[in-house]
């Protein structure tokens, strides 16, 4: 009986990690309240409580309802998807579903389950999935975004959640029977009903399959293209889906009337087939139906609503109660199954029960509630009509049947009801099953599972479970070689199985079989059963099974210890627990102790009834008692090396045998009570030599692999032995381990003696074993993974363990290059291997020895020396998708060292050559190159190509970290070089290579963060709260202080400006009472003292606006803080209270009303563009208190001038311009248009028009529309047309200009504003156009335009407006000619506008001051100014910064001499001061920004005059000109000045500005305040971070806001909209750079060199600035450079593009730098005198001596070096004796960090160590001098081609050179005293003892494999003959001339020639 089991446990596996499984879901809906339910159910008659689904008797208790619900539950589970993704978490994630609830929750083995979201919907679900949504791009190339969401059925709509939390509500235009998730979002089955048949006899069916490609998305009909076919709708109604799956993307369905299945590839469906179907739907196929229009499906569907209620209209011939019942329904087998689980085709039902099926009548609280849902309409619900309708209201915007998704209800209306619907989605048949002739009854079964599954060998097979017939048949398909979404179907196997699940990690199936005992599958072959622990066949019982295993040979294990510590450890591990030792101690091993107490012995067992829920390896058992087990199914492999190994096994084997040689070791290494896993490879080791042939217990040893093997099971024979104390194998083990053989250097015993003696012949193979023939290849691909092994320091100790059965393999097969190999690699290990097997001529034979296995073995460190030493090079072979990182390695080396540009690309085939399976040697022949010395690459490029390479191949610092120290140099040489120049546009990715963060943070494209931040990404640099209480309410608060302190650290001014804009205080009112002034004459002098100070107060708001730019993210949840607009005063010294509502004095209406606008304006421009701000947000900062109203409207228009105003509903724009507010209409209307800029946008046109009558047709009713909001809308055309010459909106506004006023008063008042805004706005449209106004010559624009500047005749008014304008005004007489002061400075201003920057001389001309007295009388000053302003900036390129050129201006007459008497002087100097005033504003425009010092000096002089002819009022000057003159004069300079130093907060400026805010009587107006503060905000732009831009748009702009006539008064717009001022926004551009240190996140000091590029003023110059600072315009730049040496470089070229440092811009400005190792920043040493390497300056090495461990954290904030530092560098109790690896270390680390290269660190010390090691002669393995011998290499090539030592940077002093010498200096001592021994090895003897050393000195001295040669070698009688003689050798020539001595026989040592050596 005893044999019985142990076949049993000879082809059986032990499943692992068994644990009971109960869904997270159900113990979660225990406990979940389900309030909703309870509401529904108290708010519902009882007759309708579950009448979806025929449940309507269940009403009675809570109890039986969750019963109810209970019967419903399902769930699946999935492979754990990870957003972020960690290290490898390996979870599971569930989607539950019961009733009304869905739960999605996550867990895993090691983690507590834990719910993720859970929803509650307001009907049954019918289903609940997972599916992924493409998100549409609107870019052409941008890859499609992909969002997860969870879809949740319910009778009427599906619920879409994404994982980012938006929701859909999808409504379902017809009734779904199920529902699928594919790669294009889900594919919906329609149920048929009974309507289906009665209409499909008339006409053709409709279709069944329809998909939803995202939420928004419509529905469309998926179309299929048959075999054979053409293209046609789904409609089959026999046709039900049973499977889908993304990846490959297809369907599996099933034909009710064939009883087949077919499978489907799911794609987008082409624009011919769309056409196709659209233009005939197809036939079905077999049945004659007429051709018909699309439409009628398009129709039905719009329709479907109606036909499909029972009851409906669309039943004709019954009544209502009956239609349905007569219907027979052929349809959709889920009523059945699902209701009754019998097949039965035909059913007929009761009414009542069929009416349940098919209307999903919603209880009414669901169905509201649902109504509220976005497009969908509320379908009423009264009384009897409730059950007519069914949900599905025929609105086609419920259906999604529209083309776009925004459309609202009323388009759709107007929507033909023909309109065709497009499809998306098309299904290609691929395979079907072939129909048996036989009884087809018996056929017709539909797969109750379907899944794919890949066998171990990359075949892949669709598998379906046929339940009625227990057979799983597998199809094998592989994917068609010219279009991958096409697949080949193959043979279908046949496999008997009562249930069946995937493990897609192993690439196998569980099968269970109909006697129901569990086997596992990979693809079609059967690898062995799994025996699952406590769990027993159905075939043998419980007592009988125990009672044989319980003394069972497991216990007998043959390792020295006992068995118990074993199977400690391996539960430990996780890995397979023992299932006898399981059984035989149930009370303390058992884990399973509730599953023991549920059944017990005595009962029957409970056996295995179904599979479910698969993920990765694990899966559910559900048990014939109800209860679940999940169990794991090991892995094939879990150590890395056995896995690449059989993955190699895998690639060079023909599939079958592969196939076999796999599952034999899947059945050897699972069995029950597996190894350990340390013991894994060693089983492998047996197994595959014993498949090769190999007699495993005759080689020493293998059989000592054997002792750590319990029951090695490939040998059945073996007897186990009992070993319950120590037993003799105790010690042999020991001896034969790999252990021992490492560290005897003299074998004392070896364990082969007593089994063969010397004497007993070489063990044979046996050549019948099945992978004997092919031994070479497995070799082979062997020996190429231990080459990848060597390159990665982490698998190097398993190289070792891989070389005992290379070194066996090589042996038996004679390859001794081979085993030289191998002996120089490990040279103590393979000296005590010297057994092999004798493979006699015969079985040479039947081995195939492929034609790539060559003589000389394939070594990747030699290929790497080669290409180190420029020789050429073969390609190497290597395995693809297996040896990946020789891959990498040699073409990084093949790319940086050789210089081949194109050896990543197409020269890849000269260094790599790829194995093929079918064992050819796939080698192109490739021309001979020549030796890379000679290559000219320029290195730079090719360190940058090398290292962008590395990162698109996804390789890291971590991987480089495990790439050996010699190898990685290159590498390491490569990154250094990119780190100290690197491009500015790199990836992320890139940046974490080189190193540096500084960069990697720049590319990590944050955004702000949501605080109140202002600097940079993520850095929350938040204002500091200012000390008085009330600071908060001054408005400018968020200025940054770190970054302001650190531009103007020397003094206060930016608290000074605040001081002066603010308005939130009360001002001081001080006034002195004389004598002789009554109490009631004093007050009324307060007050009007206090008016005074209040014009003043009222006009600081439009400058504290430019002050505080974009300074601001504010919170969504809060109200925008608006500081208050205070017009109260303080007297002194009491601090009383003056007030100006006291009616003591005369208070001009309405006279806040424009201020508080502005300080609307002004706190709404705090709000930077990148804010996340939304519409509710907007209209929830409505004020409750309508005297705000004017501020509400000022915040409207700052939102569109930063941008935030297209976020605004059209709804509400369109609410507030109802309201008839003036301030909120012009607020609107300028802001709209302002965010709109340019865009021609036809909405806003509209919403234009309507306030401009001039743009209303001419029959138009007459809008009552206030002058001021025509102004602004006239306004709002120019933006939105800003330079696009729009042909229609000129002509309209150039009549405009000069429109006359009209008869009844309208247009009468502030004509002159209204006339400049046309012209402004038409100077906007026109923009810089010039002559070239397209289309426009008839209008002649230019001469209408001189004609309103000079006057002269009226035109006759054209078109519709000549009816408007045919009866002149009753109130003013002005005849028929222009009125020049209306008309004048709007036409000069466009015409400025329109030749702006032109240099047109000739209309330019035209604007030149009259240069006779008499007609200079005729022109007012004030248009003097407006004139030469004009003349000047059209002349753009003319204009000089000096004094000289605005002198220039003034006509020759007024610099001549005196003129004559009769000359008015008061013209004469009016004149001359406002043509200085014109030329001075457009210098300040031409240099706007530029912060030009010449510009400045001269405006400054200009100012300093009129400040002179001001204060000196007595002068003749100042009289004649009088004060308002001058003052608009000087006023106009101040405001140039600060353009030209616009955000600088220049000084001398901030002066001005202050010495003005102080004059506040006499004539100091409202307007002169206002133009004062507007200078001081421009001159703090955005609190120093923005400029001025002079593009066209920006200088139009700053004409609109700086308009040179201010208002007299608060109320005055009679001239200029006062709200125009705010436009300069519109020309503040982000230039402020600032440095942010990457390591603190705070800004700081950097120098920076910024190139100008040449133009024909100046050439290419370069400047140094210490930002941070205000950059130039970018378009005047070449590149702007981080300069060192405190700083890592960083260059922005702006040569290629300047969208990268404008990006920096617009985010703050915030470029992260990085401060050099040893440097200090400039805050802390302005000098540079206090960081450390200050005093290695001028001594290169000086300071390595000098260098203390202790100050090693002012040079690195490194931890790694901190910690060595600490650990390795200082004296303690363990150093004391190694003072001078003290110092050693000390000076490693000096170099590193002075170095910058902390990274070389490890490769310094690992250089030291194999050094050491060699000096003392321990050197186990050779590898360190494989190293050493590739990094003195490296430095030779580099010495050799005389690159300059700073590229060699890496290993750059004198520490290199030292060890090569001590290298040198020991292996010549070795050579001199052990030449017999090199000797007897060039002879090819046996190796003596002290081989370690030899095998060194081969390595390092490059001596290849010479076996013989030295008989070659020995005769030479001169070097000579010795060089020419060992050329073919390739031993270098230094190396060569050290053996001379010995090859050459002279007596003479090699010191004698160590002269030639160096």
């Amino acid at each position: 009986m005893s044999e019985v089991v142990y076949e049993e446990t000879a082809t059986m596996i032990a499943a692992g990690e068994l644990q009971s499984f109960i869904p997270f879901g159900r113990e979660h809906c225990r406990n979940h309240p389900n309030a909703f339910n309870l509401q529904l159910r108290e708010l519902q008659p009882a007759s309708e409580l579950w009448s979806s689904d025929g449940a309507a008797g269940l009403v009675g208790s809570l109890q039986e309802v969750s019963l109810h619900e209970r019967d419903r539950e399902c769930w699946q589970l999935r492979k754990g998807w990870a957003e972020v993704q960690q290290e490898d978490v390996d979870f599971e994630e569930e989607l539950y579903t019961a009733g009304n609830v869905v739960v999605w929750s996550q867990g895993s083995s090691t983690r507590a389950a834990s719910v993720y979201k859970a929803f509650t919907v307001d009907s049954l679900v019918q289903k609940a999935l997972w599916c992924d949504f493409a998100v549409p791009q609107t870019e052409k190339d941008a890859e499609e975004e992909v969002e997860h969401t969870v879809c949740i059925m319910q009778s009427s709509c599906i619920n879409v959640h994404t994982v980012t939390g938006k929701d859909f509500i999808s409504p379902l235009p017809f009734q779904v029977s199920d529902v699928w998730a594919t790669k294009f979002g889900l594919v919906l089955e329609r149920k048929n009903t009974a309507s289906d048949s009665q209409l499909s006899t008339s006409c053709e069916p409709l279709p069944t399959v329809f998909s939803m490609m995202h939420p928004l998305d419509e529905i469309a009909p998926v179309v299929c293209k048959p075999t054979g076919n053409r293209v046609q709708y789904v409609s089959d109604t026999t046709m039900k889906i049973v499977f889908s799956c993304s990846e490959p993307s297809m369907i599996v369905s099933y034909d009710t009337m064939q009883g087949t299945h077919s499978v489907w590839a799911l794609r987008k469906v082409t624009y011919d087939e769309k056409n196709t179907v659209l233009r005939c739907p197809s036939e079905p196929i077999g049945t004659p139906m007429g051709m018909m229009a699309s439409s009628f499906l398009t129709s039905h569907l719009r329709n479907i609503s109606r036909l499909e209620s029972p009851g409906g209209p669309g039943v004709t011939g019954h009544g209502p109660a009956t239609g349905p019942s007569c219907a027979v329904s052929t349809s959709s087998p889920l009523h059945y199954s699902g209701l009754h689980g019998h097949q039965s085709r035909i059913m007929m039902s009761s009414p009542g029960f069929h009416s349940r099926i098919n209307s999903p009548s919603i209880s009414n609280m669901a169905a509201l509630s649902r109504a509220h849902s976005p497009g969908m309409a509320a379908p009423s619900f009264s009384g009897a009509t409730r059950f007519n309708t069914s949900f599905h209201s025929p609105n086609p915007r419920a259906h999604g049947l529209l083309p776009s998704p925004n459309s609202t209800v009323n388009d759709t209306l107007l929507i033909s009801e023909m309109e065709p619907i497009i499809p998306d989605l098309c299904l290609d048949q691929l395979w079907s099953e072939s129909v048996s002739a036989g009884n087809q009854r018996e056929m017709s079964s539909q797969a109750s599972k379907v899944f794919l599954t890949s066998d171990l060998c990359e075949n892949q097979y669709l598998c379906l479970l046929v339940e009625s017939h227990q057979q799983l048949r597998c199809v094998k398909f592989v994917e068609s070689n010219n279009d991958a979404s096409q697949f080949i179907f193959a043979s279908v196997t046949v496999i008997p199985a009562k249930d069946a699940a995937p493990l897609e990690n192993i690439d196998a199936m569980l099968v269970l079989e109909a006697c129901g005992s569990l086997v596992l599958y990979t693809g079609v072959t059967r690898i062995s059963k799994v025996f699952v622990p406590g769990l027993l066949g159905p075939t043998f019982n419980f007592s009988n099974h125990t009672s044989h295993l319980t003394p069972g040979p497991v216990d007998n294990v043959s390792t020295p210890a006992n068995a118990g510590s074993r199977h400690i450890q391996r539960l430990q591990e996780a890995a397979l627990p023992s299932p006898v030792s399981e059984l035989r101690r149930p009370h303390n091993k058992y884990r399973e102790a509730s599953f023991m107490d549920d059944c017990s012995f005595q009962q029957v067992n409970p056996h295995i009834s179904a599979l479910r829920d698969p993920v990765c390896n694990r899966v559910s058992l559900e048990l014939s008692n109800g209860t679940m087990l999940r169990i794991s199914i090991p892995e094939v492999a879990t150590s890395e090396l056995v896995r690449k190994c059989l993955k190699a096994i895998r690639f060079i084997l023909p599939k079958e045998t592969a196939m076999k040689v796999l599952v034999k070791w899947y059945n050897i290494y699972n069995a029950p009570g597996g190894p350990s896993t340390h013991s894994e490879w060693n089983m492998f080791v047996t197994c595959f030599m014993t498949l090769m042939g190999y007699n495993t217990e005759r080689l020493a040893w293998t059989r000592n692999l054997q002792f750590e093997v319990p029951l090695s099971p490939v040998i059945a024979a073996k007897k186990a032995r009992p070993s319950d104390g120590g037993s003799e194998e105790d010690w042999d083990y020991l001896l034969g381990s790999h252990y021992h053989r490492q560290i005897i250097s003299q074998p004392v015993f070896t364990p082969s003696e007593p089994v063969s003696s010397p004497v007993s012949p070489p063990p044979k193979l046996d050549s019948s074993a099945p992978l004997f023939p092919h031994i070479p290849a497995l070799f082979y691909v062997l020996h190429l993974i231990y080459q990848e092994l060597l390159l990665d320091e982490l698998q190097r100790a398993s190289a070792s363990s891989l070389l005992c059965l290379l070194q066996q393999l090589a042996r038996d097969l004679q390859l001794d290059s081979y085993v030289d190999l191998y002996w120089r690699d490990y040279p103590s290990l393979i000296r005590c291997f010297s057994e092999s097997c004798l493979v006699d001529q015969g079985q040479n034979n039947q081995m195939n020895r492929p034609s790539f296995l060559r003589e000389d073995p394939p070594c990747v460190f030699s290929w790497l020396s080669s290409c180190l030493k420029g020789e050429e090079v073969t390609p190497f072979p290597y395995l693809p998708n297996i040896c990946h990182r020789t891959k990498l390695l040699i073409l990084s080396y093949a790319l940086y060292i050789t210089g081949d540009e194109n050896a990543t690309s197409t020269h890849m085939s000269k260094y790599l050559v790829k194995l093929s399976a079918g064992h050819k040697f796939i080698n192109e022949p490739h021309s001979r190159r020549q030796s890379s010395v000679h290559m000219t690459f320029s290195s730079e490029s090719l360190a940058e190509q090398l290292v962008v390479w590395l990162t698109s191949e996804a390789f890291t610092l971590k991987d480089l970290e495990s790439v050996p120290f010699g190898v990685a140099l290159p590498i390491r040489e490569a990154i250094y070089r990119c780190r100290e120049q690197p491009c500015s546009d790199w990836s992320e990715e890139v940046c974490l290579l080189i190193g540096r963060q500084d960069l990697t943070k720049q590319a990590h494209k944050m955004t702000l963060s949501k605080n109140r931040t202002s600097v940079g990404s993520g850095l929350s640099l938040e204002p500091p709260a200012t000390s008085e209480a009330d600071g908060e309410e001054d408005g400018m608060s968020d200025i940054i202080h770190e970054v302001t302190g650190l531009i103007w650290s020397q003094d206060l001014r930016v608290q000074e400006v605040r001081r002066l804009l603010q308005s939130s205080r009360p001002v001081r009112v001080s006034v002195v009472q004389l004598p002789e002034v009554s109490d009631h004459e004093y007050i009324e002098e307060k007050e009007n003292k206090l008016l005074q100070l209040c014009q003043r107060t009222m006009a600081l708001p439009v400058g504290r606006g430019l002050f505080t730019l974009f300074s601001y993210h504010p919170v969504p949840t809060e109200p925008l803080p608006v500081p208050k607009l205070n017009l109260t005063g303080r007297a002194p010294p009491r601090n009383a209270m003056v007030d100006l509502n006291s009616g003591n004095i005369d208070v001009p209406p309405n006279m806040t009303s424009w201020p508080s606008f502005h300080n609307g304006v002004a706190a709404g421009l705090k709000i930077a563009p990148a804010s996340q701000v939304d519409s509710a947000w907007i209209a929830y900062n409505k004020p409750k208190s309508p005297e705000l109203a004017n501020e509400y409207a000022g915040f409207l228009m700052a939102l569109g001038l930063n941008g935030h105003l297209t976020k605004l509903a059209t709804l509400n724009i369109h609410d507030y311009l109802t309201k008839g507010h003036e301030m909120t209409s012009i607020g609107l209307l300028l802001g709209v248009s302002a965010a709109k800029l340019g865009t021609m946008d036809m909405s806003v046109t509209r919403l234009l028009s309507i306030h401009i009558p001039a743009l209303l047709p001419p029959t138009s009713t007459e809008l009552d529309v206030p002058h001021n909001v025509q102004v602004a809308a006239v306004i709002g055309i120019g933006l939105v047309y800003q330079g696009t010459g729009h042909r229609h909106n000129a002509e309209v506004l150039l009549s405009e200009i000069g429109r006359p006023p009209g008869p009844e008063m309208e247009y009468c008042t502030d004509r002159e504003s209204y006339s400049l805004a046309a012209g402004l706005a038409l100077g906007m449209v026109c923009l810089g156009h010039g002559s070239n106004l397209i289309g426009m010559t008839d209008l002649n624009v230019p001469e209408q335009l001189y004609q309103y500047m000079v006057g002269g005749h009226r035109r006759a008014q054209a078109g519709g407006s000549r009816e408007r304008h045919k009866s002149p005004s009753y109130q003013i007489k002005e005849g028929d000619t222009i009125n020049v002061d209306v008309t004048c400075p709007g036409a000069t201003l466009a015409l400025a506008m329109i030749y702006l920057k032109t240099n047109n001389r000739s209309i330019a001309d035209w604007l030149k001051p009259p240069d006779t007295w008499f007609l200079l009388d005729f022109i007012k000053p004030e248009f003097l100014l407006l004139r030469t302003l004009a003349r000047c900036i059209i002349m753009w390129d003319e204009i000089l910064p000096n004094a000289e050129w605005v002198k220039s201006n003034i006509p020759q007459i007024m610099r001549g001499s005196m003129p004559a008497e009769d000359i008015n002087m008061e013209t004469m100097t009016q004149a001359q001061d406002y043509i200085t005033a014109g030329a001075c504003m457009a210098l300040g425009l031409r240099f706007a920004g530029s912060a030009n010092s010449d510009a400045f000096d001269c405006l400054y002089e200009f100012a300093r005059t009129f400040m002179k002819h001001i204060m000196s009022f007595t002068g003749t000057n100042a009289v004649q000109t009088g004060f308002y003159n001058l003052q608009t004069g000087l006023s106009m300079i101040l405001l140039a000045m600060s353009m030209v130093m616009a955000g600088t907060g220049n000084l001398k400026v901030l002066q001005l500005c202050r010495f003005f805010h102080k004059r506040t009587g006499g004539e100091m107006n409202y307007g002169f305040h206002m133009a004062h503060h507007m200078a001081l905000g421009l001159l703090f732009l955005g609190g120093g971070r923005y400029s001025l831009s002079t593009s066209n748009s920006a200088i139009a702009a700053l004409l609109c806001a700086l308009y040179p006539h201010f208002p007299a008064h608060s109320t005055d717009n009679r001239y200029h909209l006062q709200a125009l001022r705010h436009l300069a926004v519109l020309a503040a551009e982000p230039r402020l750079l600032v440095p942010v240190d990457v390591d603190s996140l705070k800004p700081c000091y950097a120098l920076l060199e910024v190139t100008y590029k040449e133009t024909k003023w100046y050439d290419e110059t370069t400047v140094e600035l210490m930002a941070p600072t205000m950059l130039p315009e970018l378009h005047l730049l070449k590149r702007v450079k981080v300069k060192g040496p405190r700083y890592w470089e960083l260059s922005v070229d702006l040569s290629k593009e300047t969208q990268h440092l404008k990006s920096i811009l617009s985010r703050d400005g915030v470029l992260y730098v990085k401060l050099r190792a040893g440097q200090l920043p400039y805050k802390d040493d302005p000098q540079g005198w206090k960081s450390l390497l200050a005093s290695t300056v001028n001594h290169r090495h000086s300071g390595a001596g000098a260098f203390k461990p202790e100050t090693i954290s002012t040079l690195t904030s490194d931890p790694v070096l901190l910690s060595f530092a600490e650990l390795f560098c200082k004296n303690s109790e363990g150093m004391k004796h190694r003072e001078e690896t003290l110092v050693l270390f000390s000076a490693m680390l000096y170099e590193c960090v002075t170095q910058e290269c902390p990274e070389m660190l490890p490769t310094y010390i690992a250089i030291e160590q194999a050094v050491g090691a060699l000096r003392q002669g321990d050197l186990l393995q050779t590898f360190a001098l494989w190293q050493l011998r590739l990094v003195v290499e490296l430095w030779d090539s580099r010495v050799l081609r005389g690159t300059e030592t700073r590229h060699a940077a890496l290993l750059s002093s004198e520490f290199l050179p030292v060890m090569k010498n001590m290298v040198d200096v020991i292996l010549d001592k070795w050579l001199k005293d052990n030449s017999p021994l090199v000797k007897s090895y060039m002879k090819g003897e046996n190796f003596p003892k002290d081989v370690q050393v030899l095998a060194c000195f081969l390595i390092y001295r490059s001596i290849p494999y010479m076996k013989n040669a030295l008989s070659q070698l020995e005769g030479c009688t001169s070097m000579g003959d010795l060089i020419s003689r060992s050329s073919e050798f390739g031993i270098p020539l230094r190396d060569l001339l050290r053996l001379s001595p010995l090859l050459l026989g002279s007596s003479a040592g090699p010191q004698s020639l160590l002269g030639f050596c160096l």
